[in-house]
């Protein structure tokens, strides 16, 4: 037995000088390595879920957005100003009354009533050959380009079912071209609200 060989120790542990005892590495080493390798894998998962929860809810340019996908901070289109927006009041609208039907006095006793709600009233008469007797609807409303602007709208809460056209006039004034399915003008209070809703406008959509 050598003299480095311990007490007790002999066989494949005895030191004969040149040939040394190989001790294995504990198992315990490489739980470490497998658990921090794991640690490592769960935080990365952890991570991307997070990352993937923040796009639910923020667009790619950090707009926010519901679960549905669409966005909750849209800005509102810009408004009209308020003499593109808000249609001429009657009181600046010129109305030519025609009468376009074989029943006499419709085109004075039409003209009068529209006088009492505000409009003003130009020339009174029967309809012009092109239109006498074939104006099928309850009128028609003639007058410039820019009548379809504003005036067409206005004049129409007074009588329903009219139909508009223009022609080459430079004026600003519109003719009620009166039509064989005539009866009446509508009800003021539905005129009334006909025209108060035509002053205020549905907002425009947003633009997201």
């Amino acid at each position: 037995m050598s003299m480095l060989t311990p007490p007790g120790m002999g066989g494949k542990y005895r030191i004969t000088g040149d040939v040394y005892p190989r001790m294995r590495r504990p198992h315990r080493r490489r739980r470490i390595v497998l658990a921090s390798a794991a640690a490592v894998v769960v935080l990365g998962a952890a991570g991307w879920g997070t990352l993937q929860l923040v796009d639910v809810f923020t667009g790619d340019d950090g707009t926010k957005k519901t679960t549905a996908g669409r966005q909750t901070d849209c800005k509102p289109a810009p408004t009209p100003s308020a003499a593109a927006a808000k249609p001429p009041k009657p009181a600046q609208v010129t109305v030519n009354v025609y009468n376009a039907t074989p029943r006499s006095g419709l085109a004075k006793t039409t003209a009068d009533e529209l006088k009492k709600r505000g409009f003003v009233i130009g020339k009174i008469g029967n309809a012009p050959a092109a239109y006498d007797k074939k104006v099928k609807g309850s009128g028609l409303l003639l007058g410039a380009p820019a009548a379809a602007k504003g005036a067409f709208a206005v004049l129409g809460t007074q009588l329903a079912g009219t139909t508009t056209k223009v022609d080459a006039r430079t004026t600003a004034d519109v003719d009620l071209i009166i039509g064989t399915a005539f009866k009446t003008l509508s009800p003021k209070a539905t005129a009334d609200a006909a025209l108060a809703a035509l002053n205020k406008p549905k907002p425009a959509p947003a633009r997201c």
